[in-house]
């Protein structure tokens, strides 16, 4: 999708059904010439293109809702300051909503034991947590929080559908968005030391006659330095300051640090070096992480990361290294760095440069419909509800949530997203969502009538209005093109409640702004 015959299928795809090259005039059969100048509805209040660049690059997609929040705000940069501060927004929609699932408040103790009297399986109890993160990006106020907590939770990888991690994997989340907008020295000792990653990268069998080498490369390859900054004695090394710290595999799950693990001695990776003669190794491992967090290679992968997700897949090399100064100058403080970002020339040029993931895409199209979510009974019967069966949705259009089988986490850039497969997949999700056709229980879809502002209207005229409503900004000609070929209605078509548009073929037209570059990308 990023390269521009791939956008241009996107719109001539939601023209699907009609023959190849029609054009149509007023409301009557195809004829040549049509001109398909936008027309433009009663305006709305929109957000410039800057503003709603900004706004949609850190969310899950600019609704008419949240650009009311941004004008309350004071704008979209004060919108953006608040965000940095969670605790500043209220958050009422996202409030209530663990309580869904009843199991993501279970500690690992009683999921274990639930386990293993065959009353419920982890791996069910990880499928609700996807759930619950889904459902909280389309609801929660607190969007640049929901943003950056996949973003981290990508990075420190611990995939959601293993098995021994998963008793763990929730408390693992609620770490990670607990420092997502904080340091990133203090996000690494939390993630590095937690039992789901302990599990999840075999720490916990490490010894000091076998150190296990996989948390101790993984932390330098992927969550700090990254590959040509050590060698395999710093990967050595860096195994052995990590062995002491596990967990009770046997009985409660619970983690534990057992000094007679750990491997004493001097060590030393890269420019660390450290005596290392205590049998509790703890303090050397904050050390040790201390040390990774302010190296001058991390500062510049995670300010490369960065830019990769909110400015382009090719950032500047001179904002990678702006960014790597500003995150070493504010003692890795995460927020500064996101400021300077946003403040760039490579950020404000880069409208429309990112592809939306699946699961952005599935949130984001909920989100641009206005489904409204019902709490899912528990048992079987819930199983068909809107909030369980998206889990299905976004798998049928890439990977659910946290579920990348790898260390690395999901890809960041467009290429990985941007297939024709992926594409189709996303069409046939968007036209579901849009008649309301799946999942039909548990979800409030608005009527097609709805969607009309007045009777009647021309066609044109509801065109632009649902240009602002769904991808609030003003309609094109490319766009007004798209949905008469979609509909077979031509631009100044008088719409009646009862014209088939409304009867019947309003999904079509909605899934057209769905379908289009402006959707989809972000």
């Amino acid at each position: 999708m990023a390269a521009s015959p791939s956008r241009r299928a996107l719109v001539t795809g939601a023209a699907s059904g009609v023959a190849a090259g029609a054009v149509l005039a007023g409301g009557g059969p195809a004829r040549a010439g049509t001109t398909y100048s936008p027309a433009h509805y009663r305006g709305r209040a929109l957000l410039g293109t800057q503003a709603r660049h900004l706004v949609g690059r850190f969310s899950y997609g600019v609704t008419p809702a949240l650009a009311a929040q941004v004008r309350a705000a004071g704008g979209a940069r004060d919108w953006f300051e608040a965000q940095l501060r969670p605790g500043s927004v209220r958050d009422p929609g996202a409030a209530d909503l663990r309580g869904w699932w009843p199991s993501l408040s279970r500690g690992a103790t009683e999921l274990w034991q639930r386990q293993r009297d065959e009353i419920e399986g982890v791996w069910e109890v990880m499928f609700d947590y996807q759930r619950w993160v889904l459902v909280r990006r389309m609801r929660s106020r607190r969007q640049l929080l929901e943003v950056m907590t996949e973003f981290w939770e990508n990075h420190f990888n611990v995939p959601a559908n293993g098995d021994a991690q998963g008793f763990w994997r929730t408390q693992y989340g609620d770490a990670i968005r607990a420092e997502a907008l904080g340091r990133f020295e203090d996000l690494l000792q939390a993630a590095i030391t937690h039992p789901a990653m302990l599990i999840s990268l075999e720490n916990v069998d490490s010894t000091k006659a076998h150190p296990n080498e996989n948390l101790g490369r993984e932390l330098l390859e992927l969550h700090t330095v990254g590959r040509g900054a050590y060698d395999e004695d710093d990967v050595k090394a860096s195994a052995r300051i990590l062995t002491g710290w596990s967990v009770d595999m046997w009985d409660t799950f619970q983690p534990a640090y057992r000094p007679r693990r750990h491997a004493t001695g001097p060590v030393k990776v890269m420019g660390f070096s450290h005596a290392n003669d205590d049998a509790d190794g703890r303090p050397v491992t904050r050390a040790y992480l201390s040390y990774l967090a302010h190296h001058p290679a991390t500062a510049r992968r995670v300010a490369r990361k960065l830019a990769v997700k909110f400015v382009r897949d090719d950032p500047p090399e001179a904002l990678v290294e702006l960014l790597a100064r500003v995150y070493l100058d504010h003692d890795t403080a995460i927020a500064p760095v996101l400021r300077a970002l946003v403040s760039s020339s490579a950020f404000t040029s880069a409208v429309g440069a990112k592809v939306r993931d699946p699961g952005e895409d599935i949130v984001a199209s909920y989100r641009a419909l206005d489904v409204r979510l019902a709490r899912p009974p528990q048992g079987d019967s819930g199983e068909e509800y809107a909030a369980n069966a998206l889990l299905w949705q976004v798998d049928g259009i890439g990977t659910k949530p946290f579920e990348w089988p790898r260390p690395d986490g999901q890809p960041v850039d467009n290429r990985a997203w941007a297939s024709p497969s992926r594409m189709l997949a996303s069409m046939s999700l968007h036209l579901d969502l849009s008649g309301g056709w799946w999942p039909s229980k548990g979800a409030a879809y608005h009527p097609p009538a709805w969607w009309v502002p007045d009777f009647p209207i021309r066609f044109d005229q509801l065109v632009d209005h649902l240009s602002q409503v769904i991808l609030h900004r003003r309609s094109t000609a490319q766009l007004l093109e798209a949905c008469c070929l979609a509909v077979a209605l031509g631009p100044r078509a008088r719409i009646t409640r009862d014209h088939d548009l409304v009867r019947w073929n309003m999904p079509r037209l909605l899934t057209t702004f769905l379908d289009s570059p402006a959707f989809l990308t972000r």
